[in-house]
């Protein structure tokens, strides 16, 4: 494929259907709103409520587009879409799921087998089975394929060892879709990666926490001390995980959450500085939005090419890329006119300090902005 050919995207449009969806979330969070079961946020990050991943189970938004066979529900990529970004707008606690939902089921649903899709695939939907990644280490910084944990064969399974870095959520999954080298000693650092699903209260599993700047605990590392699982605990072919990684990382670096982690900072600058805002104030705040429904118009894109079954790598890097960096610029931005302008109110004092204490993690986590751009210039024939 070409350069231009890489980085060629069609334009989507939403479909009446997506629209009509729409204004069911809208309500469904109004609902929410007033039964006080849903607040305004005070810090940046996704929220984890496991009754909340139950009442979206129940309205059919999670596991969308998977067939009825396996619990979902045969809606389109660009009605995901929609849902993903009203609620993410609203700030609706949605992390319990969001892996599950967003990764770990379509890898089961594309490269697992029956039994790993019956097992799964169901608990998932109703919003009841969460899951974390394993592909980060603290030796392979971000070039992946340089990792260490190791899988070994042994009667029955595979016998894993190994250390795993920034596994989000990981002390409250139940299970993780890890990445470990099943052979060693090939020409290609790429070739012998193995993907496997672990319960992670599996005997030699250890989970330890690494708190956040923010003081909050979300990241964790993950050790493997001979932890054994069964044959059928691998996701696809042996020797297969970097092919299957790289579809997996579409799927988590093309979403809304790419650029809509400051937009409710964003938001509540907007309402703080009134009808009364200065020109300058104006000029900002429209060149931030203009950027973010451009971004939205790529990232719509994407969905659109998910849903064709096609696995768009390089247009994936390209939203990741420049979606994180105008988070971190929108924070800078809401600060600095935050500062200029005397808006002191306390929910946004909140915000920004939990924007500021978060937005260095932006272009780093899913693939830095370095990795990111290496791959754009691959898939554009620069390197």
């Amino acid at each position: 494929m070409s350069g231009a050919a890489a980085l060629r995207l069609e334009t989507a449009e939403l479909p009446p259907q997506a629209e009509a969806l729409r204004r069911e979330l809208r309500a469904f969070v109004a609902e929410e709103r007033a039964a006080g079961r849903l607040t305004d946020p005070t810090g940046f990050g996704m929220g984890f409520s496991p009754e909340m991943s139950r009442r979206i189970a129940e309205r059919g938004w999670i596991a969308m587009t998977w067939p009825k066979q396996w619990g979902g529900h045969e809606r389109s990529a660009l009605e995901r879409y929609v849902m993903m970004e009203e609620l993410l707008a609203a700030a609706v606690p949605v992390g319990a799921h969001w892996v599950a939902d967003r990764q770990s089921g379509p890898v089961i649903l594309r490269f697992g087998n029956d039994r790993q899709r019956a097992e799964h695939l169901p608990a998932i939907a109703r919003g009841e089975r969460y899951f974390c990644i394993g592909m980060s280490e603290p030796s392979s910084g971000s070039d992946l394929a340089s990792i260490r944990s190791r899988g070994d064969k042994v009667p029955g399974g595979w016998r894993l060892n190994g250390h795993k870095l920034w596994t989000t959520n990981a002390h409250r999954a139940h299970f993780m879709i890890s990445l470990f080298r099943t052979t060693r000693g090939l020409d290609s650092k790429h070739a012998g990666l193995s993907q496997f699903i672990i319960p992670l209260n599996s005997a030699g599993v250890t989970v330890k926490p690494v708190i956040s700047m923010a003081g909050e605990h979300d990241f964790n590392e993950v050790f493997f001390d001979d932890v054994f699982v069964e044959d059928d605990a691998m996701v696809g072919a042996e020797g297969n995980g970097w092919n299957q990684v790289s579809a997996e990382l579409a799927y988590e670096r093309s979403g809304p959450e790419r650029w809509l982690s400051a937009f409710r900072l964003l938001a509540v600058v907007v309402e703080a500085l009134g009808s009364d805002a200065d020109r300058e104030a104006r000029q900002e705040v429209a060149r931030l939005a203009s950027h973010m429904l451009t971004l939205r118009r790529l990232s719509i894109s994407v969905a659109a090419m998910l849903h064709a079954g096609l696995s768009p790598s390089v247009p994936a890097a390209m939203v990741k890329d420049l979606g994180t960096r105008l988070e971190q610029e929108t924070v800078n931005r809401m600060r600095d006119l935050a500062l200029k302008n005397g808006l002191t109110a306390p929910v946004l004092a909140e915000l920004l300090q939990s924007g500021l204490l978060w937005s260095p993690a932006f272009t780093i986590r899913g693939g830095t902005g370095e990795i990111l751009r290496g791959v754009i210039a691959k898939g554009m024939g620069l390197r």
